[in-house]
């Protein structure tokens, strides 16, 4: 094969993987909160294309997994998202119960995948993940109802000193308590702490989480 040719390969190949993940579709994510008394951290909401796993139950935490569940902080997350086409967005400040937050990913690819991680308040390290969930065919919508899990990376104290958000104040992080060490599904608050079970505990699920392709 001549160099004119492998160049003219190159670029053809290139240009058809570029119009292929393009696409030009729209996708709108709706989030609601469907707790009585929680309230969610900013929903960090990702739109990528290949399989990305966030955690599994009975498994130790990642440092990102844990650093969500414990200070909302979704950046090592949003990390892992690496896809030139990939697009990550989260929702503005604290979504409190009964509330709804909508985010839109325009000209998102083929065959693209979402996924959504957010701390539960007032928790020491409760939080919720969607995991590399399809999207819905053009016009079609997908619901999914999230669990509330926990990381397992911190000691459920229930107690204001190691739980952060305008209920507590606390410290978001607690580097030398390792807590029960793997994940699981989170029981609810039991009022053992600083916080009463009546007014913040849950029975899963506590988020709601819809796809939608309007593009």
């Amino acid at each position: 094969m001549t160099i004119l040719k492998k160049i003219l390969l190159v670029g053809f190949t290139m240009a058809f993987a570029s119009a292929a993940n393009a696409g030009g579709a729209k996708y709108e994510v709706q989030i609601t909160n469907i707790t009585k008394s929680i309230s969610f951290t900013p929903i960090m909401v990702a739109a990528h294309h290949n399989k990305v796993d966030l955690f599994e139950l009975g498994e130790v935490a990642s440092d990102a997994i844990a650093d969500v569940a414990e200070g909302g902080n979704t950046s090592g997350i949003a990390a892992m998202y690496t896809n030139p086409y990939d697009q990550v967005a989260s929702t503005s400040g604290l979504l409190q119960a009964g509330q709804t937050a909508t985010l839109t990913f325009e000209n998102v690819g083929r065959h693209v995948r979402f996924s959504v991680a957010s701390m539960l308040l007032p928790t020491n390290d409760a939080f919720v993940a969607l995991e590399s969930v399809r999207a819905p065919r053009k016009y079609a919508s997908k619901t999914r109802f999230l669990k509330a899990y926990d990381a397992g990376s911190e000691t459920n104290d229930e107690s204001c000193a190691s739980i952060p958000g305008p209920t507590c104040g606390g410290e978001p992080f607690s580097p030398n308590d390792e807590g029960e060490g793997y994940v699981y599904v989170h029981s609810g608050i039991h009022g053992i702490g600083d916080l009463s079970a009546s007014e913040y505990t849950w029975n899963n699920p506590v988020l709601k989480v819809s796809i939608r392709r309007v593009k």
